[in-house]
């Protein structure tokens, strides 16, 4: 009996082994599918993560990283001390915030007229055209832009014909921030209503049906009914998209800004980029970055810690 049983033990060991073989082979083929990205990341994300070094010297690039004087904190404490900084910081949050906010309410009302289109070729046809921009780059984008929000642009071609003074979308410090978020939010709506279209598809018909016997008007269905159904997700979208207060696109900006409207149009990616690059003031561009990073992993664990607990959904 006892011959039996080690038989029986072995083979079974033998048997889970050589299974456990057969599917670490049958793995590798993924892992090596995630090689080149793998290096990819390795290389240009973690390998230049050294380059915080410079923050703390007054680094000079013929001397490099080894040879650079080190002055510890100097350059964080010239961050606080410049003038500017401040109205950069508030630029970057309010463009950010703009974006996030009207993204995500244009994204919703989209997503809920859309639905209500019964045609399916109107319906992709509308989908297609919309979600169109999202696929192009700022560089082609701008220039589409720049010809219709210019001083003899179509926009400023309307307003003429209706009898009403030119502005200067791009040249003016009280429209730029709006000319920015209107045209990202026209840019990334309809990309972003593709998650809170499929939540209002997964709604049950019968609630809706239901409604509709008791007398419910469409209004009162979309608020009582498919809002409270898509809350969750709205909820989860919007907590994600918290650490990206501070991204408020440099592609952007950086292909429509001019210096007349650096008061209200300038952002620290764009910021970084002048002083840090084109100004060679390397170590305080990268004190600059360092501080936007903190804050930025300040705001991913506080939306994970928020995703936790409206939402029963964890980011990490």
């Amino acid at each position: 009996m006892k011959v039996q049983t080690a038989k029986t033990a072995s083979w079974t060991n033998a048997k889970t082994r050589k299974q456990e073989k057969k599917w670490n082979t049958a793995n590798s083929v993924y892992h090596l599918m995630m090689l080149p990205g793998m290096i990819f990341l390795l290389i240009f994300s973690y390998i230049p993560m050294f380059g915080i070094i410079m923050a703390f010297q007054d680094y000079i690039p013929a001397k490099g990283m080894l040879g650079s004087e080190f002055v510890g904190l100097e350059h964080f404490i010239y961050m606080f001390q410049l003038p500017d900084i401040g109205q950069v910081f508030r630029n970057t949050m309010v463009i950010a915030f703009g974006k996030i906010l009207l993204g995500t309410f244009g994204a919703i009302i989209f997503s809920i007229l859309l639905n209500e289109i019964r045609l399916k070729f109107l319906k992709k046809s509308i989908q297609t055209v919309v979600y169109l921009p999202h696929f192009l780059s700022w560089v082609v984008l701008a220039a589409v832009v720049v010809n219709m929000f210019s001083l003899d642009g179509i926009v400023n071609q309307i307003l003429s014909f209706f009898g009403l003074e030119n502005l200067n979308f791009l040249g003016s410090n009280s429209l730029f921030q709006p000319l920015l978020i209107g045209t990202d939010v026209w840019k990334e709506f309809g990309f972003n209503s593709i998650v809170y279209l499929a939540a209002i598809t997964a709604v049950d018909p019968g609630l809706h049906e239901a409604a509709s016997i008791d007398g419910a008007n469409w209004w009162k269905r979309v608020w009582h009914i498919t809002l409270p159904s898509m809350l969750p997700i709205i909820l989860l979208l919007a907590i994600l998209s918290l650490p990206n207060i501070l991204n408020a696109g440099f592609d952007q900006v950086y292909n429509l800004y001019t210096p007349m409207v650096y008061e209200t149009g300038d952002i620290l990616d764009t910021y970084v980029y002048r002083i840090g690059l084109l100004g060679r003031e390397y170590s305080f561009g990268t004190a600059v970055g360092i501080f936007k990073s903190i804050i930025g992993m300040i705001l991913i664990i506080s939306a994970n810690e928020m995703a936790k607990k409206y939402t029963d959904r964890k980011l990490f």
